[in-house]
């Protein structure tokens, strides 16, 4: 009944256009109202089932859209240097202006419809373009994503689904429909729409914490009187000047671009699966121009389990519904495999026959990664399946990685001289960096008596630790004895030391034979004898100890 009601609206709007110049004025009025009867049945909430029902064609000749958001405004004026200064960073880039009011054209209708029902101020429209210049796209460094910047944790509060198919923070309706919640809730808590936004930007606990230092020091709550980062304290200013630019572009020498005052997209849903690029195509758009509506979507393919709400211009929603009746393709060429065991994608992809390359771009795994047991991902559909993805894979797939790298054991090695780290490295086939960051340190070198933590694969020999620089020499024989590592494994044993009436820390020693012969020593080291540390310091060796060498000055005390 809805459509019907629109259609006739249409043929009623295009009869005033009709009429002729004589009656102007009754004519604008009368448009005016078919215009706006019109607004109110063909928002994009109304979602359009493909499989059953069939899209109309609407257009409207209302006036231009900035007119009506300026109607809208009701924030008080903020006037300060701060804000002088963000409109002349803007004013100096009139390049990106034009292109983030450009890019708004596909979302602004939408989020002054939503706000106009709340009874909020329309210059709350206007924040996309603060927070991410209307990109929907956007993703910042602290991994807030979409128009609205969303935090993964604020966007879980508010109902943003975020799981392998989809991300809501991304998605037009849902992200804007939080956004708009979310600044509700924080008007209704601070009563001041200026300390509302400063709480969307940097949380409500600190705007509260920072009203309570002034309130204790007896000083103005208000938005300029509060101690805040700098981000903050320029968040307004900065909504302030794009406020100005738009009430006012001429006086700037800006020009913004029209944006016609009627939605720009229709919402429609399937319950097959289809592949985005299908469903691009089918629409008689770019897969760009697809996703720039419909960015929420992760997966090359839209599940028709999860009822999805696709965004399409009135013409190519037309087009959709048209040419998805007459496809004979096949709408999805995608499907899921859950890995069992640990395993890389190259040897999953040789498992189940498909190409590795595809495998890790359309599931965006990372070089040098594996992944986990239980995790599903995307691989192309066989030509005998001819299933969907189910609601349950919908709901509970995820895609778990890991770094593939051999397993390995934790290690705890005492050094036995000063050296460096990357002499340490080296020897053990790590990085610099991994021993850095396995010993929390960012020192070069190490010291004498160290224990280094190392992580080893399991099964590998362990190369052994070099001894202090000075060695002993055997004076009789003229050999050399190597000193034994002491390599600890860090096994969760303790020992009670009996003599010091404390515990310690059990270390299982790994050490070359004692006594081995080597080169001789230097002719300057004779009848000179170095001690041997043992591994625990303070406890001198049996082993040296009954290894020591005889001096002449020992032999001749016994008599011998």
């Amino acid at each position: 009944m809805r459509f019907i009601l629109s259609a006739l609206l249409v043929l009623t709007l295009a009869a005033c256009a009709s009429q002729g110049p004589t009656t102007n004025t009754a004519n604008s009025a009368s448009q005016q109202a078919v215009a706006d009867a019109l607004r109110k049945n063909a928002t994009a909430k109304e979602t359009i089932n493909v499989d059953q029902s069939s899209v109309n064609q609407l257009t409207s000749q209302d006036a231009d859209l900035w007119g009506r958001i300026r109607r809208g405004f009701q924030l008080p004026d903020l006037q300060s240097d701060l804000v002088d200064m963000q409109l002349n960073w803007y004013l100096q880039r009139p390049d990106y202006v034009q292109r983030m009011t450009e890019r708004s054209q596909k979302y602004l209708y939408h989020i002054v419809e939503e706000l106009e029902a709340r009874h909020m101020p329309t210059e709350l429209a206007l924040l996309p373009f603060i927070e991410s210049a209307y990109s929907p796209q956007a993703l910042s460094v602290a991994k807030a994503a979409g128009m609205w910047q969303f935090m993964p944790g604020t966007g879980r509060t508010y109902n943003l689904k975020q799981n392998m198919w989809q991300d809501e923070r991304r998605d037009v309706l849902a992200s804007t429909s939080a956004a708009l919640d979310y600044l509700s809730k924080l008007h209704d808590m601070f009563g001041d729409w200026q300390l509302a936004l400063a709480a969307y930007n940097w949380g409500e606990g600190n705007v509260q914490r920072a009203i309570a230092r002034n309130e204790a020091a007896g000083l103005p709550t208000d938005y300029l009187s509060l101690r805040m980062p700098n981000e903050t304290r320029n968040y307004v200013p900065k909504l302030q000047a794009v406020k100005n630019i738009v009430m006012n572009p001429q006086m700037y020498g800006l020009a913004l671009p029209s944006i016609p005052n009627h939605p720009y997209f229709v919402t429609v849903t399937t319950s097959h699966d289809i592949d985005v690029d299908v469903a691009a195509r089918l629409s008689n758009m770019s897969t760009d121009e697809f996703r720039s509506l419909n960015p929420s979507f992760r997966k090359p393919v839209i599940l028709g389990t999860t009822q999805p709400q696709i965004l399409l211009p009135f013409d190519n929603a037309s087009a959709f519904e048209r040419n998805l009746k007459t496809y004979s393709g096949s709408l999805s060429s995608w499907t899921t495999y859950t890995v069992d065991q640990r395993a890389t994608p190259a040897a999953i992809a040789q498992k189940i026959g498909v190409d590795a390359d595809t495998l890790m771009e359309v599931n965006k795994i990372p070089v040098g990664m594996r992944l986990k047991p239980g995790s599903t991902i995307v691989v192309p559909r066989g030509s005998d399946d001819d299933e969907d993805i189910s609601a349950d894979v919908a709901e509970s797939a995820v895609l778990a990685m890991e770094p593939d790298v051999p397993d390995t054991r934790k290690m705890l090695i005492r050094v036995r001289r000063n050296q460096s780290m990357a002499a340490i490295a080296l020897r053990y086939g790590v990085s610099v960096g991994q021993l850095k960051a396995w010993n929390k340190t960012r020192r070069d070198q190490v010291s004498r008596g160290q224990v280094i933590v190392l992580h080893v694969p399991v099964g590998k020999a362990v190369p052994a630790e070099p001894g202090p620089e000075k060695i002993a020499t055997d004076v009789q024989g003229g050999g050399v004895q190597k000193i034994g590592t002491r390599v600890a494994d860090t096994r969760n044993e303790s020992r009670y030391d009996k003599r010091k009436g404390h515990g310690r820390s059990a270390i299982v020693k790994v050490s070359e034979p004692a006594g081995k012969a080597g080169k001789a020593a230097p002719a300057a080291s004779k009848g000179k004898v170095e001690k041997v540390s043992a591994a625990v310091p303070g406890k001198a060796s049996k082993a040296a100890a009954e290894s020591r060498p005889k001096t002449a000055a020992n032999a001749k005390k016994k008599g011998k």
